[in-house]
């Protein structure tokens, strides 16, 4: 039994990211982890995901080996080294975090917490006691009621990770980002991928320009999409799944080895004794919060996926930050959430921050926009990347920047700045006067940003 002045329910990058302030700020702290420190995010998320992402771009490099001069015919693709590397990876770096703990003094109580009480948790049948609590339990894959996931051939992010051979053919369910990257990488490996949406567009909280450029550059890599497109019904055969779905009342059957069911997320809300604690939640289960993350219990914050703010890893770090300061007595700043970065790691890669176009109509701005291909720039040119385009949204009474939204290779690294910029309510006139290194990718956004002023300079 420990007593501590703050606890926090859950060890990934919310979660480890308070306990770290906390402890930075006086607080003798613990965090409760059920099964790895660094969640979903370090274990199977962002990071395997991207060591996977590293391999298709590597096996898209192959693909294109012509262009740059080289050539070979005993080419071999090992796909099960690919994954073996991916948890490797996430290895390193949940060890990474187990050290970041001993560092800052912060007690790790290893199983699941249950609040007894707005100062009471129970972990393995022992009661630790603390003055705040940070809940940070994330959430959990949804899935289609009645199918059952099984690894062989029905998936959820988690089972599509430990895969270690790539199926001949695979439907991915849900056209967020997390199925796109998937569609991505199964089909860099040679897998024959279908994509189903139910929304009029693939990755549909993105601009529409930039959907419609990603929609075409799948159509390229021969990943079929179908967007606008319900799912009626998934039929799982034990060897392979038939998927039947829907547009405009007509029916088709797509028949596949595997289904990826990618169609969002549940909050982990459900267990862990909010009852007890007294902590309100809304009607779909997530906890809510105010500005600096406090619940309706006073000493009670939460973070991250189970806030149901937006469920990305950064965000939920800079929330665990503004939660521990709140409650060590700080003034944290509190989030703008249109304004938090979100980046999607196919090929070309997608990166955004602000609102789209048709966001901006909506709230009513007098918009104006400008765009920049990757066509003429130099380092795109020479990296043999020259599709997508830089687009920024503005309004034209004061010509700040409203939104930034990028489609092409590399974007995700440039996405920093505009975000950055954003938030100090930037002008275009100055983002087109920020000088930006030549040559480098990054010089779309200022040329972007010129284009909306009327003075596009290389184009």
């Amino acid at each position: 039994m420990g007593n501590y002045d703050t606890i926090v329910i859950g060890g990934g990058p919310g979660g480890y990211v308070a306990a770290i302030r906390a402890s930075q700020l006086g607080q003798k702290t613990a965090v409760v982890e059920k099964e790895h420190m660094g969640g979903i995010c370090l274990n199977w998320g962002c990071i395997p995901t991207k060591s996977l992402i590293r391999n298709a771009e590597i096996m898209h490099l192959l693909h294109d080996g012509k262009v740059f001069g080289f050539s070979f015919d005993n080419l071999k693709v090992d796909y099960s080294v690919a994954q073996k590397r991916s948890r490797q990876v996430s290895d390193r770096l949940v060890k990474g975090v187990g050290f970041l703990m001993k560092k800052n003094n912060i007690d790790v109580i290893d199983g699941f917490g249950v609040l007894k009480s707005a100062t009471e948790v129970e972990v393995n049948g022992e009661v630790h006691t603390a003055k705040n609590f940070i809940i940070a339990t994330g959430a959990r894959a949804k899935v289609i009621p009645g199918l059952e996931v099984n690894g062989k051939t029905v998936w959820t992010y988690h089972e599509a990770l430990e895969q270690t051979s790539v199926p001949e053919s695979l439907v991915v369910i849900g056209a967020g980002a997390i199925g796109m990257e998937f569609s991505y990488v199964f089909s860099s490996y040679g897998a024959k991928v279908t994509v189903v949406e139910m929304l009029p567009r693939v990755l549909p909280l993105e601009d529409e320009e930039v959907s419609q450029e990603m929609e075409r550059q799948f159509k390229r890599a021969n990943i079929a999409t179908h967007t606008g497109t319900k799912v009626e019904k998934v039929e799982d055969h034990g060897d392979s799944v038939t998927i039947t779905i829907s547009k405009d009342g007509k029916t088709e059957e797509l028949k596949a080895s595997a289904t990826l069911i990618s169609v969002g997320v549940a909050p982990n809300s459900q267990g862990i004794g909010l009852e007890a604690a007294g902590v309100a939640v809304d009607e779909r289960g997530f906890i809510k919060v105010d500005d600096h993350m406090r619940t309706n219990v006073s000493n009670i914050f939460a973070i991250g996926d189970v806030t149901g703010k937006l469920a990305l890893a950064h965000v939920a770090s800079a929330q665990g930050i503004i939660a521990a300061e709140a409650l060590a007595g700080h003034n944290p700043r509190t989030l703008k959430y249109p304004n938090m970065p979100r980046c999607t790691y196919t090929h070309p890669e997608v990166a955004s921050v602000g609102l789209t176009e048709a966001q901006a109509r909506e709230q009513g701005y007098d918009v104006k926009v400008g765009k920049f291909p990757f066509q003429p720039n130099g380092k795109a040119l020479g990296l043999n990347e020259n599709v997508g385009f830089v687009k920024i949204v503005a309004e034209s009474k004061y010509n700040e920047v409203l939104g930034v939204h990028m489609i092409g290779a590399n974007v995700t690294e440039m996405l920093a700045g505009p975000t950055g910029m954003i938030g100090l309510e930037t002008t275009l006139e100055e983002l087109a006067g920020t000088v930006h290194p030549h040559p480098t990718m990054s010089e779309a956004i200022m040329e972007a940003a010129h284009a909306a002023t009327g003075h596009a300079i290389h184009m």
